[in-house]
């Protein structure tokens, strides 16, 4: 009999403050499951090769946050073993469960009921100044490279496909994918990019300059960067929070799309968009329609009704929105209140056209 192999990746904080980690080591033996904890994830140097599972690995799970997720990839980099989060963190975007779902999670596991999200990864090719060869790199969400000192702004050169798109002062730029695109490169002005585009996209942080909008550019380009050598500053650069170094004047970064993928272990059909309203509690009824039905319902906004008919529209399940045609009736009548038209395609719309 084959043995099953998972590797538990978490934080120490957790494992020592919660049961939450021998829990879930219990149920994944229960499932005859051959376990391996790691708990101390240093951040490797960048261009460094850090430690991976072993080949025969089934899958690694996360018990953790987005950080903890990052780096727990660094084990999986160039393998075809599979990692599923779940998340004991904030937003938590790149996992797949909730802590209260723990158990129903390791059943999928153990059932292989899941499958696999094959994501982008960022390339990166450091070329220090008169270097005969790059430090390679790469990053599932994000590469940044900002100023060293905190006090000056750092001067760079832009080209997509080595022609020469603009150049000015700032504090730095980000390179993120599409699984990057909801979090550094989100909160600095950039673009929600759903993961099956393939595409990267390059931020701007406190650019000095007339034209500093975000880029999105196809795979197939490759953008680069230049400190220029009257910089008042070197870089830094950093590549998913945790591979860094200093990046001297004179330095150039490559950033394309890299040939490997990382497998995500998906263990349910939520679609990116449920998941995105979920995670960012975005407000999919607007004031206008509130106040359409101001005093139809109470106290209650007609959003706000809609969520206490025991279902709720917004969460990643087999949940569905109540209908807009059944969310109240008024007062004195057994009549519906009518839902203009333009609501009902707007549901249509979140909840099926990328299920």
């Amino acid at each position: 009999m084959v043995q099953r192999k998972a590797v538990v990746v978490t934080h120490r904080r957790i494992r020592s403050s919660s049961n939450v980690v021998s829990e879930a080591v219990d149920q994944l033996q229960a499932s005859g499951f051959t376990v391996k904890v790691i708990d101390n994830l240093e951040a490797p140097a960048y261009g460094s090769q850090p430690r991976v599972v072993d080949d025969d690995t089934e899958i690694v799970v996360v018990l953790g946050g987005d950080g903890t997720m990052l780096g727990a990839a660094e084990l999986v980099k160039c393998t075809n073993v599979p990692i599923v989060g779940i998340n004991l963190g904030h937003v938590g975007f790149l996992a797949e469960f909730e802590s209260f779902q723990m158990s129903e999670a390791i059943g999928k596991i153990a059932d292989r009921d899941y499958s696999i999200d094959a994501r982008m990864v960022a390339h990166i090719d450091l070329w220090l100044p008169e270097a005969k060869q790059p430090i390679t790199d790469w990053a599932l969400n994000d590469m940044t490279l900002e100023h060293s000192d905190r006090g000056k702004m750092i001067e760079l050169s832009i080209r997509v496909n080595d022609v020469e798109m603009s150049s000015f002062g700032c504090d730095g730029i980000i390179v993120a994918t599409p699984t990057g695109s909801t979090a550094y490169a989100f909160s600095a002005g950039g673009s929600i990019v759903w993961p099956d585009v393939q595409a990267l996209q390059m931020v701007p942080l406190a650019a000095h300059a007339l034209f500093a909008r975000p880029l999105i550019i196809g795979s197939s380009s490759t953008l680069s960067f230049d400190v220029l050598e009257e910089s008042t500053s070197d870089g830094w650069i950093c590549c998913d929070g945790r591979r860094q170094r200093w990046v001297p004047k004179g330095s150039r970064v490559l950033v394309r799309e890299s040939h490997d993928r990382l497998r995500l272990a998906r263990l349910s059909g939520t679609s990116f968009t449920k998941r995105l309203v979920t995670k960012f509690s975005l407000p999919v009824i607007g004031w206008r329609e509130n106040r359409h039905y101001e005093g139809q319902f109470g106290n209650m906004s007609y959003a706000q009704s809609r969520r206490t008919e025991g279902s709720n529209p917004v969460l990643g399940s087999d949940n569905e929105a109540v209908s807009p045609l059944s969310a109240g009736r008024s007062e004195g009548s057994d009549s519906p209140v009518t839902a203009p038209s333009s609501m009902a395609v707007h549901d249509a719309a979140n909840g099926d056209l990328d299920a």
